[in-house]
């Protein structure tokens, strides 16, 4: 194989499928990246068998083939190359030269042909969504999942197609995220729990351009996201969802309408208080027109009004911090509303027309 590509550009496409690497694995053809030549174009694939990402660049092809690299060794030193265009050639026993400018390097490799590609997929009938959109809806789900791998449920995000409509929910036990999108076209009834570290990886790689789109296959066991020039393939993880209905209720007894700037201001502030292993609740006390903000901890004290509008009966609540503001900050919307049950049942904050539902529990304020 001899293959010519911009530094930069490959560069870019080794940051891009760096993140399906295998960082724990007794097969070392998994702590590489596949280099292979694709028509006139340069392909670059890594694999951990559970997670897939492909991604061409454009280059000059003047011998095809195929070489497996080590990832890390190979991102060291394409990172530290000079922004220039850079020669990759292989021989028969698999030995790598890299040059680039008046740099010469040569790096042992594995056979291209024992790199294990990803499952050919049937792209028939893809759900399509902008990369906007799609960036945005784990933009503001992803931080509910669970990092707790004995519940495997709870560490993805369940997708719900059925017509025009896609529902995209994430929990972790103390709150609940929901984002409910209208598609452009009509589809069958199907559901899948997509793992979130694919979901994060995604986000990342998305441009998040409205004009260009996003293609999704899956199966049941499979998912394939398909933009631009790269492809994610990731298994799917294999249980049932929990029933989410039956937790959205729609009864209040209070409900408060706020600016979300000035209350993600005001607890940003309370949390300078806590301590991570202290756990102190922040306090919303809501009155009349405004909304008591208080914490009290061993490092302090604070007592902060905002104005608010209020419909229903006062009520005093607490709520951790961290958990309350990493909600706030998802919402684009600059003022939010706050649907209250009582000091122990869940806060409800969602959209008049339910574009986004949101789901935390409060934590017992007791004597606070």
């Amino acid at each position: 194989m001899e293959i010519i590509c911009s530094q930069q550009q490959l560069l870019g496409a080794i940051n891009t499928v760096l993140k399906a690497v295998s960082s724990k694995t007794s097969y070392p053809i998994l702590e590489c990246i596949l280099i292979e030549t694709d028509n006139d174009d340069i392909r670059l694939t890594a694999n951990d068998n559970d997670f897939c990402i492909e991604t061409v660049i454009p280059g000059t092809v003047n011998r095809a083939g195929k070489i497996a690299l080590n990832a890390r060794t190979l991102a060291d030193l394409v990172r530290k190359l000079p922004a220039d265009d850079v020669v990759i050639s292989t021989d028969d026993r698999f030995v790598t030269t890299i040059v680039c400018g008046k740099a010469k390097f040569s790096l042992h490799g594995d056979p291209g042909d024992e790199f294990p590609k990803p499952l050919p997929f049937d792209d028939s009938n893809p759900l399509v969504i902008s990369q906007f959109t799609l960036k945005d809806i784990i933009r503001q789900t992803i931080f509910a999942i669970s990092d707790n791998e004995s519940n495997r449920i709870m560490t993805g995000e369940y997708f719900e197609i059925e017509g025009n409509r896609l529902r995209v929910t994430a929990l972790d036990g103390y709150r609940v995220s929901i984002r409910n999108v209208e598609l452009r076209g009509n589809y069958e009834k199907n559901s899948v729990i997509v793992p979130g570290k694919v979901l994060s990886e995604v986000g990342k790689i998305l441009s998040g351009d409205m004009e260009k789109d996003v293609s999704i296959f899956f199966d049941e066991r499979n998912i394939i996201f398909a933009f631009a020039d790269t492809v994610v393939h990731s298994r799917l993880i294999d249980g049932r969802y929990y029933t989410i209905d039956s937790m959205i209720n729609t009864e209040c007894e209070t409900k408060i309408t706020v600016n979300k700037r000035e209350l993600i201001d005001c607890i940003d502030r309370a949390s300078l208080f806590v301590k991570e292993s202290e756990k102190k609740p922040v306090i919303l006390e809501i009155f009349e027109t405004n909304i008591m903000i208080s914490i009290n901890t061993q490092v302090g004290s604070m007592n902060e009004e905002i104005l608010a509008e209020r419909e229903g009966n006062d009520i005093k609540i607490g709520f951790t911090p961290k958990f309350l503001l990493d909600i706030l900050r998802v919402i684009d919307d600059e003022t939010i509303t706050l649907y209250l049950h009582n000091a122990k049942t869940p806060c409800f904050i969602r959209a008049n027309d339910d574009s986004y539902i949101y789901m935390l529990l409060p934590v017992n304020i007791g004597s606070h």
